[in-house]
């Protein structure tokens, strides 16, 4: 179990590394190992945590309707966690997502039913990408 654990470990920290560097596809692929071999909360808050990934794949991609949509799915599953979780500040995550996405749900583009609404760039996204920071030891 210990191994098991220390693996989860390194999938989380190397998922939040790609994920800060804006690779959302791959920070996806990387909790996807981890979340298959987890249980209860843990497999919950790696689903949350690949479905914010797969929202911002989706927004980079210009598929705005789609990440909102998993946007609001994500939600659900981190909003049940402590601030501090699994060793990330989780409840500052969950306020950079909901800036984040506050202008792309408001946008009527992004709430019409088309999933492919607009080409990059068309729907401007000015604030920075949410960031994932470890809580302090």
């Amino acid at each position: 179990m210990r191994e098991a654990c220390g693996r989860s470990s390194a999938r989380l920290a190397e998922g939040i590394r790609l994920f800060n560097l804006g690779n959302f596809f791959q920070a996806h692929e990387a909790w996807e190992q981890a979340w298959k071999r987890a249980e209860g909360e843990e497999k919950t808050f790696y689903q949350g945590l690949i479905q914010a990934a797969v929202a911002l794949c989706h927004i980079q991609r210009g598929n705005y309707a789609g990440g909102v949509s998993v946007y609001l799915k994500s939600w659900p599953k981190l909003a049940q966690f402590s601030p501090v979780w699994m060793g990330i500040e989780l409840g500052q995550f969950r306020s950079e997502l909901i800036r984040y996405f506050a202008p792309l749900r408001a946008s009527s583009k992004a709430r019409c039913g088309n999933r492919r609404l607009a080409e990059p760039g068309q729907i401007a996204v000015t604030a920075q990408p949410p960031i994932i920071r470890w809580a302090p030891t």
